[in-house]
């Protein structure tokens, strides 16, 4: 029953496809906890009083479109409350949320998600290798905007592939300043007379890294002020489903176009490195009492330096000392801490076998037996 009503849900879910039309209208006609994950670029609400020109009194092509004016900030926080409700009403009860803004708007953005219940995990300084600078020279240069994740509720089981962004980030754990450069070049969308196709198209590269670190291949991930359809193009390319909202004809025409030309990758070029958390968790007492190893068998450090024995308990005991396979292994090496999975070895036929290959065995065997008959 479950199955069918999600395939119900999913024929309901307008998948892969710009739907035109005002957001917070269209996010109310969707399922509710349909969505997996949302990427909002809402409106900045600079309150431009009028042109912004260089030194050389040159025209800056500004953010003045006619989406992005608002006659109070009362106006714009009423606005604000009516997307963010509409939003949390589609998103699963594991879903996140992710919002991007400058100075200008974030604040209250971030207040606005904190009220309707969202559960703040990490904001994000997305520093611009390529500012503009600021032509007045009144103010410190505008070389970043902030991006806020949230989950639906403080106890979401949101996604988070840690692993596959520590690999990106050649091995070293991510951090919340990300250095993207501005869209720029070849990535620019352009309009038939050549102009920026949209003021504040997003870099490929930073959806990149949002789709990737939050969702899995198959989710849903909805943008609910489309523009020119980054989020759609990288969603596409990574495996992803998504649904585009876009009220301005002029941007849904080049945004379709732009996913048109966009190849899906391949399945197994999907694959990213997984978490070593989701997977199932083996005590060492599992591969005592399946008899991979025996009560009394010996166990070696790598130079066999330290020798312990295998208790019946799944304990060992070396020097001594008597305790789990971490614990005794930190204790001879006089260490904080040690994993006792690739510390310890068996002896098989003279050579020297970390214990670490039975616990994949046994892990092997256990995600077997969870994968659906065919």
């Amino acid at each position: 029953m479950a199955v069918k009503t999600k395939q119900a849900e999913a024929q309901a879910l307008p998948l892969n496809t710009i739907v035109p039309g005002d957001c917070i209208e269209v996010m109310r006609s969707l399922p509710a906890a349909s969505v997996d994950l949302i990427f909002a670029d809402p409106p900045y609400n600079l309150q431009l009083k009028g042109d912004l020109h260089r030194p050389d009194n040159s025209r800056v092509d500004a953010v003045d479109d006619h989406w992005d004016q608002f006659s109070s900030f009362a106006v714009y926080d009423a606005f604000t409350r009516d997307w963010l409700a509409a939003a949390r009403r589609i998103l699963k009860p594991n879903g996140a949320i992710w919002v991007i803004g400058s100075y200008h708007n974030v604040f209250r953005l971030g207040a606005e998600l904190q009220n309707q219940g969202f559960w703040i995990l990490n904001d994000v300084v997305w520093r611009k290798s390529n500012p503009m600078p600021n032509f007045r020279g009144k103010r410190l240069t505008n070389a970043h905007e902030t991006l806020i994740w949230a989950g639906k509720e403080e106890n979401s089981k949101y996604t988070f592939n840690y692993e596959a962004l520590k690999a990106m980030n050649d091995g070293v754990q991510m951090r919340s300043d990300w250095m993207i450069p501005l869209c720029t070049g070849h990535e620019r969308l352009k309009d038939e007379n050549g102009d920026k196709a949209h003021p504040t198209q997003k870099p490929e590269a930073l959806l990149h890294r949002i789709i990737l670190a939050t969702t899995n291949p198959g989710d849903v991930v909805l943008d609910p002020f489309f523009g020119t359809g980054t989020t759609g193009a990288v969603a596409k390319m990574l495996g992803r489903d998504f649904i585009g909202i876009e009220r301005e004809e002029a941007y849904r025409k080049v945004a379709q176009d732009r996913i048109d030309r966009t190849r899906r990758l391949d399945a197994s070029a999907l694959e990213v490195t997984g978490s070593k958390r989701a997977e199932p968790r083996v005590p060492f007492g599992n591969v005592v009492e399946r008899g991979m190893l025996r009560a009394g068998e010996e166990l070696y450090s790598l130079g066999s330096r330290h020798v312990a024995r295998v208790r019946p308990d799944g304990t060992i005991v070396g020097n001594d000392v008597k305790g789990s396979i971490h614990q005794v292994g930190a204790h001879l090496e006089g260490a904080p801490s040690c994993n006792g999975w690739t510390y310890w070895h068996f002896k098989r036929d003279g050579r020297l076998i970390p214990i670490d290959i039975l616990r994949q065995q046994i892990r092997a065997e256990i995600e077997a037996d969870e994968r659906p008959a065919h």
